[in-house]
């Protein structure tokens, strides 16, 4: 069953700027899925459509069965959305703020009640309730923005660059948190990252966005499969990039920064002939394909795990505001 499918959805501003090209998607029901993509990819609009945010300029989209365009309140109540951007309120406790969701989704007292138990539970969080969330480390509040996209029970769930600026031992968490609600609950989450461990680690499936375009979509598996060869990354002020195409063996070269990347079958072997010719070596790595591998193979630029995109979710609202 898919539980997000897209139809020619796309996404102008003004008369210039194409978002979101006539995208076509389907997500299944309890995946994990991933959109990868540099910033101004398109990936950002997309989830402003899916989560009603930003209504499509044509095409649509159906989320667990429901009309974005004709059924938006519906597909709000089937969504869970945590932001990028810290949302929870500060002076209060990490309890009163999960109270605050569960009235604004009009839940009965005793139903509230018992989810802000579960999900406190859930997130490890149970000791800390009662304190207010500005004493929250920020892997605490990550995990409390966690409980509160999950207290009505959505049927899928949204996440914007889930672990950003966290330590490894709360990542670590949080993944383990991901994967048991997607196992557990069949609960089907969308995340956007710039961590490509994490992308690895998380997703069944991904996608490449890039000029509003899905570029490639597969298993983080068969994507590093079908880059076919080994990496050679090579610092160098010159490499004879004309004469190395015509190797049978070298299939694809890239240039990133000061490094040039080489896509090689049987790198190891060939190694020593591919380096003749080449000007002062600055160094020389060979590793097996990763993911930053075959991001900067379909979209030709490296991403920066450093300067994501930003609060997706927080532009969506920003916009509204432009008159």
């Amino acid at each position: 069953m898919h539980i997000i499918e897209t139809k020619n959805l796309t996404k102008k501003y003004g008369k210039e700027v194409l978002a979101v090209d006539n995208l076509n998607l389907e997500v299944k029901e309890g995946e994990i899925f991933g959109l990868l993509g540099p910033n101004g990819a398109g990936k950002t609009t997309t989830l402003m459509m899916l989560t009603t945010l930003r209504p499509p300029t044509s095409g649509t989209a159906k989320i667990n069965g429901f009309d974005i365009i004709k059924e938006p309140h519906k597909v709000r109540k089937s969504i869970g959305i945590v932001f990028q951007d810290p949302s929870s309120d500060e002076i209060l406790t990490g309890y009163e703020n999960l109270k605050l969701h569960g009235l604004l989704y009009d839940m009965p007292k005793e139903l509230m009640e018992k989810r802000i138990s579960e999900v406190l539970k859930l997130v490890d969080l149970e000791k800390r309730k009662n304190d207010v969330v500005k004493k929250y480390s920020g892997g605490m509040r990550r995990r409390l923005e966690l409980a509160r996209g999950l207290m009505h029970r959505p049927k899928i769930l949204f996440m914007d660059e889930p672990t950003l600026g966290l330590d490894p031992q709360s990542r670590e968490h949080i993944w383990k948190y991901i994967e048991k609600l997607a196992k557990e609950n069949k609960m089907t989450i969308i995340i956007t990252t710039h961590y490509m461990d994490e992308a690895d680690k998380l997703c069944d499936r991904l996608a490449i966005i890039d000029a509003g375009k899905i570029v490639v979509l597969n298993s983080p598996k068969e994507l590093k499969k079908e880059l076919g060869g080994d990496v050679i990354k090579i610092k160098t002020k010159k490499l004879n990039a004309n004469a190395l195409k015509k190797l049978k063996y070298v299939k694809k070269i890239q240039k990133s920064g000061g490094e040039y990347c080489l896509t090689v079958k049987d790198a190891s072997t060939h190694l020593q002939e591919i380096l003749k010719g080449t000007g002062k070596i600055d160094s020389v790595e060979i590793h097996s394909p990763t993911l930053d591998d075959v991001f900067l193979h379909y979209t030709g630029k490296a991403i920066r795990e450093d300067s994501p995109e930003g609060g997706w979710a927080q532009k969506a609202m920003n916009m509204k505001t432009k008159k």
